[in-house]
């Protein structure tokens, strides 16, 4: 086999640009070429948003904390990263979630798949809709369904097909924590395209989804879960893939501040590559292949002066903020009987939701102990994410208060400021990305662009897109 060098930047060093350097080393090699890969990061660690704190005992999670166990990719990579016995479930007895409805925590009825009821009675049961609501839902047995392919907001389908009360009390709260948007707003093609296609193909949202197969939960070991993390946190992963890549230069500190093609002539004591990526100190890297996995808005300047970058100008990015509160256990009076509670926009609340994270994960509290997670923030509500740190904890204390008759001081709070962290995909996002990709092909080749504002926001979704792209880019050489 004849081994070729060829030099590959990768652009970030959150979770998309960690997996694109495993899987850029791995499928490169496997095609006869050795990459001599750099990863720049402009914060002073690699992990992007996910960042895992070990303090008295509790394992916090100052970022996101699980993915979707049905996404198998993050499995697979945490496997073969030798992290398979690190996994860990839910709480098996802490299934329910709640909903906050004029004030006062609603079970979520069994069934539910964002908003759309595949079981009837639980549904008709609820507390959460009206009886004008309930039968307004129904009304998506007998309307006609809209046949059109073309994308639409989320939102639009939902009210259209189940009525505004089924979208603001269950869907928007649902969706609230994986996207923190406005549902009128974010595609459906990019979020959720099956809605449309069982519309479309059994004219009724309830009809098709009762009919058609629910989400699976994931079997480890001897136990099931809808979600998935590490015993020691999400930081493991970041940690094991750090640790596999000890092969790779990763800079940190430091950020890309443009990219040039090498057209013409090759700028003297620089080896011959297609591309010179600069960096912010001045110094200037070769590049034959350059993966971009940061934010869409900074992904845009590097790539302006080459490409139409209006689909990656398109998507908007929300600033959250989590709030994770510690408590004695004594302290605390509410009986913890599922995983957490949701909270609809209307209802005028500081948080958007609140995970009981001691009772949802085990391993995260000492026995003894208590541990609330908190969110604050989503699109047109951002205002309190920059309030100072005892501002926003008391707001977050008072909404616990009100609704769940916490009034213990807590032992501590951790806040961590996201900002700027979640994409909002606006209709048309996956074909204004398609034509991105398209011209990126023609005029940049061997330059590529994914990450959370792309293809999926998910932590499974990131991997995905790295895994994917380093394989086709592989493929091609």
């Amino acid at each position: 086999m004849t081994e070729v060098p060829r030099r590959i930047v990768i652009v970030g060093g959150g979770l998309s640009g960690l997996s694109a350097a495993y899987y850029v080393r791995k499928y490169y090699r496997e095609a006869g070429v050795t990459p001599e890969i750099v990863i720049v990061e402009k914060e002073a660690r690699l992990g992007g948003k996910i960042e895992t704190l070990e303090k008295e005992g509790f394992v916090i999670e100052k970022g996101p904390d699980s993915y979707l166990a049905r996404k198998s990719v993050m499995t697979e990579l945490a496997k073969e990263l030798g992290l398979e016995q690190e996994l860990v479930t839910t709480n098996p007895n802490a299934k329910k979630t709640y909903i906050l409805q004029k004030g006062k925590l609603h079970p979520m009825p069994a069934g539910l798949v964002l908003g759309v009821p595949t079981e009837l009675r639980p549904f008709l049961r609820s507390g959460l809709v009206s009886l004008g609501g309930k039968l307004r839902a129904m009304m998506d047995f007998v309307l006609p369904p809209r046949r059109s392919k073309d994308d639409e907001p989320l939102g639009e389908l939902i009210e259209r097909r189940l009525g505004s009360e089924v979208l603001e009390n269950i869907t928007e709260p649902l969706l609230a924590g994986i996207y923190a948007g406005d549902m009128r707003k974010i595609s459906l093609q990019a979020t959720f395209p099956q809605f449309g296609e069982v519309e479309r193909k059994y004219g009724s949202l309830i009809r098709g989804m009762t009919t058609g197969r629910k989400p699976a939960e994931t079997h480890t070991g001897t136990k099931k879960s809808a979600f998935l993390t590490f015993r020691r946190g999400l930081g493991s992963l970041v940690n094991a893939l750090i640790r596999d890549l000890h092969d790779v230069e990763q800079r940190t500190g430091t950020a890309v501040s443009a990219i040039k093609r090498l057209d013409a002539a090759v700028p003297a004591g620089m080896p011959a590559s297609r591309y010179a990526v600069e960096l912010d100190s001045g110094e200037v890297l070769p590049a034959d292949d350059i993966y971009v996995t940061v934010q869409n808005f900074i992904a845009a300047d590097l790539l302006r002066p080459h490409v139409d970058v209006s689909a990656l100008d398109r998507v908007n990015y929300v600033s959250v903020a989590n709030v994770v509160l510690a408590f004695e256990k004594k302290d605390i009076v509410s009986e913890y009987d599922g995983s957490g509670f949701l909270v609809p926009r209307k209802e005028n609340r500081n948080i958007t939701a609140s995970t009981w994270t001691s009772t949802k994960w085990l391993h995260t509290s000492p026995d003894d102990k208590v541990l609330l997670r908190c969110y604050v923030g989503r699109a047109g509500d951002e205002q309190n994410v920059a309030l100072p740190d005892d501002a926003l904890t008391e707001l977050v204390r008072k909404d616990l208060r009100e609704i769940m008759g916490i009034t213990a001081t807590p032992k501590f709070a951790e806040i961590t400021r996201l900002k700027s962290s979640m994409p909002q995909y606006p209709v048309g996002h996956m074909q204004n990305i398609a034509a991105l990709r398209g011209e990126l092909s023609q005029k940049l080749p061997g330059v590529y662009a994914f990450g959370a504002g792309y293809d999926g926001i998910g932590m499974p979704d990131c991997i995905k897109q790295a895994k994917e792209t380093a394989e086709a880019a592989a493929h091609a050489l």
